[in-house]
């Protein structure tokens, strides 16, 4: 190990040492010497620290970086051995085996085989095509659809909420070993740092719209028809949904509204945008053809007078409880859509995801309620 200027290193200063000098010889004694503990307390409170030993997490290292190599260059097995601190491409090629599951000239062939996702988004786009990723963001109470139908396929159950657990999905992201992870929104630097220290290749969704979404991660993952496929066969359910529908049911006026405690919001995001103001062509306000959260009074809803409602009641006691209370209230009772029995309320899922796999099942819950028939959808 090279002379390094800090005698007393913290555990966090030993973890940033660990991945600038991965590749040169490191031992525990060599490490705990850097933070003046004996090497078995040492051990001990990395391990406290960071839920794995010392030795585990420079292999981790390692081995990411020999993936890294694998996937991004053509070198030969004994040079990335060097680089990656193993002493000779014999060693390596039996620890990465152990340590992958298949030898490094077979992940070299196959290495996109294990994928993780960070939002929901991205693992509806991505079950879409077909492929289950290894780890996603998976619950039974903010992801009920995914959870129901895939929480035994799925390996690594992310946690849904974000900052707050951003360190536990880290470490559950690197003990699930995957080989890239799509992301949609930005990672944080500590993230996107710890994934490729650990040999993650992170790939990030540019477009805004879910089926450019789609084909960048089938064009990254080599699976451009499947995408191609899946867009075609939505686009003839919409096809269908129009006719089924009628032009003169599409004339009626509708509105889509989020009711939060006391107060009315016109809201569209982009699934219901996309949904039920661009591919089933329903008749709306202007300001509902984009992205909208604006207050609006009971006044002003009278004055609109929608002949659909489309309803999102935010889930807390407090709305609930205001929820019963407007629908008794005759200015309520008088508004068109209620008196013609055209208020449909809807759930946050999937009307707050926004993804392949959400927007095809807004498409058809959205028929089934407003016709009574559901187009066919894949399965």
């Amino acid at each position: 190990m090279k002379e390094v200027d800090l005698t007393r290193m913290s555990l966090k200063d030993i973890r940033e040492y660990m991945a600038d000098h991965y590749h040169e010889p490191l031992s525990i004694d060599d490490l705990a010497q850097l933070t003046g503990l004996s090497p078995n307390y040492f051990g001990e409170a990395f391990k406290n620290a960071y839920q794995q030993n010392v030795m585990d997490y420079l292999t981790d290292m390692r081995i990411g970086r020999v993936k890294q190599l694998l996937r991004e260059t053509d070198m030969c097995l004994r040079d990335i051995a060097k680089l990656a601190g193993y002493s000779d491409k014999f060693y390596l090629s039996k620890k990465f085996k152990k340590e992958v599951g298949e030898s490094p000239s077979a992940y070299r062939k196959n290495w996109r085989k294990r994928i993780a996702v960070i939002s929901v988004g991205a693992m509806g786009n991505l079950l879409a095509l077909g492929i289950v990723p290894v780890a996603a963001p998976i619950d039974p109470k903010w992801t009920p659809y995914y959870y129901i139908y895939y929480q035994n396929e799925i390996q690594v159950h992310l946690d849904c909420s974000h900052l707050e657990t951003e360190a536990k999905n880290i470490r559950m992201l690197v003990q699930a070993k995957p080989d890239c992870l799509f992301f949609i929104e930005p990672l944080s630097q500590h993230m996107a740092s710890e994934l490729r220290a650990n040999g993650v290749e992170l790939i990030p969704i540019e477009s805004r719209d879910w089926k450019g979404q789609l084909m960048e991660m089938a064009s990254a993952l080599g699976e451009q028809k499947k995408g191609e496929s899946w867009i075609a066969d939505y686009e003839q359910r919409v096809d269908q949904a129009r006719k089924t529908m009628g032009s003169a049911s599409r004339k009626e006026l509708t509105v889509t509204l989020r009711l939060c405690e006391d107060q009315m919001f016109l809201y569209s995001n982009r699934g219901i945008r996309d949904v039920l103001y661009q591919d089933l062509a329903l008749h709306t306000i202007p300001k509902q053809l984009g992205l909208c959260n604006e207050p609006i009074s009971r006044e002003q809803l009278q004055e609109l007078n929608p002949d659909r409602l489309f309803l999102l009641v935010c889930p807390d006691a407090a709305t609930r409880v205001h929820w019963l209370t407007l629908q008794h209230d005759p200015s309520w009772q008088r508004l068109n859509a209620v008196k013609k029995g055209q208020l449909y309320q809807i759930p946050s899922n999937p009307w707050f995801e926004y993804s392949a796999i959400a927007v095809n099942r807004m498409l058809e819950e959205g028929v089934l309620m407003l016709t009574g028939k559901s187009p066919i959808s894949p399965p």
